[in-house]
């Protein structure tokens, strides 16, 4: 399988990269902008964070979504089992 980005995937994350910071603003541009759901944004916008090529296209804004995504996974661990040794 090949792992270059399509248009669309660049196009998400140019979106992201630039995104309006209030929650609501967001999500209204990117139904006008992406004529996507937010539902679907997330989930294009989690599994590119996965691809070595979005990593390449746009290195900054993948590692700080991939930090954020484990600090939320750990955070969720520490309240759903309590404090774990790692």
């Amino acid at each position: 399988m090949r792992d270059d980005l399509t248009e669309r995937d660049r196009r998400v994350l140019d979106f992201e990269r630039d995104a309006p910071a209030a929650p609501g603003a967001k999500e209204a541009a990117i139904r006008r902008d992406l004529g996507l759901s937010v539902a679907r944004y997330q989930q294009l916008l989690n599994s590119l964070i996965e691809r070595p090529a979005a990593l390449a296209y746009e290195p900054m804004l993948v590692g700080r979504l991939l930090r954020l995504r484990d600090a939320r996974a750990a955070a969720r661990d520490a309240r759903s089992f309590g404090s774990v040794a790692r």
